[in-house]
């Protein structure tokens, strides 16, 4: 993780710390590194034997800890939050042998994508990249571009959509006419031409890209690798980010229900065809293989190494008896990722490229689950004072 040369390192525990508590919280990395000034329990739980009154870090040092790890080392936070659990009995071996599987979609910070507005942003960004390489163009077209702009969303309200495609056509001859003549400029440096490479790519892509195409479309141009995925839910017909992944325990544990594995899915795969790799990957993580394994109906025609093991949401054959009461739990995963999204910031992801979605929702299921054994601790505790307090004796008046 760390080298010889250069700066000394951080604490792990302290960075560790850090983004367990931004987790935990839902906190962004300026509030978490706020209240870890002014609060000395966290400052405690991450290591500190005496207050500090300054951030010994600064808040970029949260970013590039977690681009140095990655998804493989952050995910051992979610083992130790399992490992953690057991060993306070908040968490049984008998619970991970009854697994839950589903899939959501993690939206990114994205506004929603329309034609005008991405040829637009288009048109603004390779401007502003002109003008900080000293290029002068013939024209910017961002003054005609923003008028472009704000009549094509006019006429898309009031469904005059002829005028509407015209508004839209006129951005991208604009932004084709733009791309032409920043290669015109850079052609004879081929030091321009690598740096202007890859949002000219992009742009171009943008232009040529049709309705309905095989190939990824563009939907935004900070964060080009965001997908539209369909879930078929009627208040949110399409969602833009990626697909994870989720596994929890089936049963309530006596600390909750757990997160036993997330996982990031890029390339919108079905999700029948996902269940293999997250099995061998949960195996992997609890060193066990779960007997029972309950999904719902999107993952009809699943990849399981043991498809008798797998039970789906209104199966009829084989299903009796106790397994019959835990398909009938498959839904408790629902509440689950509502709290992940809600509560462990899986609902708007803000980290950068395809690294930083498989990073949160990594961090986004070990924050629950440290939430969940914080909130057994406390009962655990509690019980323990009310134990050892005296019994109150009301006496008559």
């Amino acid at each position: 993780v760390y080298t010889d040369r250069g700066r000394p390192a951080l604490p792990t525990r302290l960075m560790a710390g850090l983004n367990i508590l931004k987790y935990m919280y839902g906190l962004s990395d300026p509030e978490v590194c706020a209240r870890w000034v002014e609060n000395p329990y966290y400052q405690h739980f991450c290591g500190e034997i005496y207050f500090c009154h300054e951030a010994p870090f600064e808040r970029s040092s949260l970013t590039r800890w977690r681009q140095r790890l990655g998804e493989d080392k952050l995910s051992e936070l979610i083992k130790e939050s399992l490992a953690a659990a057991h060993r306070e009995g908040a968490l049984r071996l008998g619970h991970v042998k009854r697994v839950t599987v589903d899939t959501t979609v993690q939206p990114k910070n994205i506004a929603f994508p329309t034609d005008a507005k991405l040829l637009y942003t288009a048109i603004v960004r390779l401007g502003r990249l002109c003008r900080r390489h000293g290029i002068r163009l013939r024209q910017t077209y961002v003054r005609v571009g923003k008028l472009a702009l704000i009549k094509a969303q006019r006429y898309a309200h009031a469904k005059q959509f002829k005028r509407h495609r015209r508004a839209v056509k006129f951005l991208n001859i604009r932004l084709g006419r733009m791309i032409r003549d920043i290669h015109r400029k850079i052609a004879t440096d081929a030091s321009l031409r690598d740096l202007f490479e890859p949002e000219l790519s992009l742009a171009g892509r943008l232009r040529r890209q049709k309705k309905r195409q095989d190939n990824p479309k563009v939907y935004s141009l900070h964060a080009p690798e965001t997908e539209c995925i369909g879930k078929g839910k009627a208040h949110k017909p399409y969602e833009f980010g990626c697909k994870v992944s989720i596994a929890t325990t089936n049963a309530r544990s006596p600390g909750g229900v757990f997160i036993l594995h997330a996982k990031a899915l890029h390339g919108s795969p079905y999700d029948g065809h996902t269940l293999k790799a997250v099995i061998e990957e949960l195996t992997e993580w609890i060193g066990t293989a779960p007997e029972r394994i309950y999904v719902d109906k999107g993952y009809r025609g699943h990849d399981a190494p043991k498809p008798l093991a797998v039970f789906r949401s209104g199966q009829k054959r084989g299903v009796h008896g106790q397994i019959k009461r835990e398909l009938r739990r498959r839904s408790a995963v629902e509440p689950v990722i509502g709290h992940l999204k809600e509560e462990h910031r899986l609902g708007r992801n803000y980290l950068k490229g395809r690294d930083g979605d498989r990073t949160n929702a990594v961090l986004a299921a070990a924050g629950l689950n440290f939430r969940r054994l914080a909130q057994w601790l406390k009962v655990v505790v509690l019980k323990i004072l009310a134990a050892l307090s005296p019994a109150k004796t009301h006496q008559p008046a």
